[in-house]
């Protein structure tokens, strides 16, 4: 178990081939990993690493670190130069699997100040799950060995902003979109209702992101057998816009 509460089941994965789903890398292996011993600020070589990671709460403490210093104001945007992209060309072993939603101001790797080889990152709409998206994930658990998984939420989500409007009546919208509606509808109905629309929206968002996990903790047997040996975590957090602060629910 993970216990810091900083960062953070298939009742509806929504297995439709609609959500987009971008991986970042597909070779297994070794790669670098971050060094947080450099002066803030500056971008980190590849000539001093940290120890290799072997538990999720190491990765987590990886990400709330990040997360502090993006939030700050001062990233060090780690593993960007020339010698650690050498590094990365034989393989991989990023510190964990980032599931985020696809919106343009959730870009994982930058809300954790991570850098090349860092994240195994897959993003699809609402973290909505389908077969490309449950796939991309069980290759980075299987294949790559990440210790963690977080499904990442965020705040004004558009995807479940459209769903809590579809949920109040308003028209189904048109094309694939109406796909991902249906696959986050369950977490929406799920939330009470007797709050005011900010505080709705933010339950519902929550609701999403740990509804994504834990239908990926126990619908993908590959997943569900990595997190009962106890190799990998699957945990839930929101992004905050305006404090760019992530919350582990």
């Amino acid at each position: 178990m993970i216990n810091d509460r900083r960062l953070s089941r298939r009742s509806a994965l929504g297995l439709f081939g609609v959500a987009a789903a971008v991986v970042a890398g597909c070779s297994s292996s070794a790669g670098g990993s971050p060094d947080d011993g450099e002066p803030r600020g500056a971008p980190s070589s590849s000539a001093t690493q940290d120890p290799a990671l072997t538990s999720a709460e190491d990765a987590w403490a990886r990400l709330v670190d990040g997360n502090d210093r993006f939030a700050a104001g001062t990233p060090r945007h780690p593993h960007e130069d020339e010698d650690h992209r050498a590094s990365l060309v034989a393989g991989q072993h990023p510190i964990a699997c980032v599931l985020s939603c696809a919106d343009s101001r959730v870009a994982p790797e930058l809300v954790f100040d991570q850098g090349l080889g860092d994240l195994f990152t897959v993003r699809s709409a609402g973290e909505v799950l389908d077969d490309a998206v449950v796939g991309s994930i069980e290759y980075a658990v299987e294949h790559v060995a990440v210790p963690l998984v977080v499904v990442l939420g965020h705040a004004g989500c558009g995807a479940v902003q459209a769903t809590v409007d579809v949920v109040r009546g308003a028209p189904t919208p048109d094309g694939s979109i109406a796909a991902l509606v249906t696959a986050i509808e369950p977490a929406v109905r799920a939330v009470a209702t007797t709050i005011d629309d900010d505080a709705y929206l933010a339950a519902c968002v929550a609701a999403q992101a740990q509804a994504a996990a834990d239908a990926l903790a126990e619908a993908s047997p590959i997943v569900h057998e990595a997190v009962a040996a106890g190799r990998t975590s699957v945990v839930a957090a929101v992004y905050d816009l305006a404090s760019a602060r992530v919350t582990r629910l």
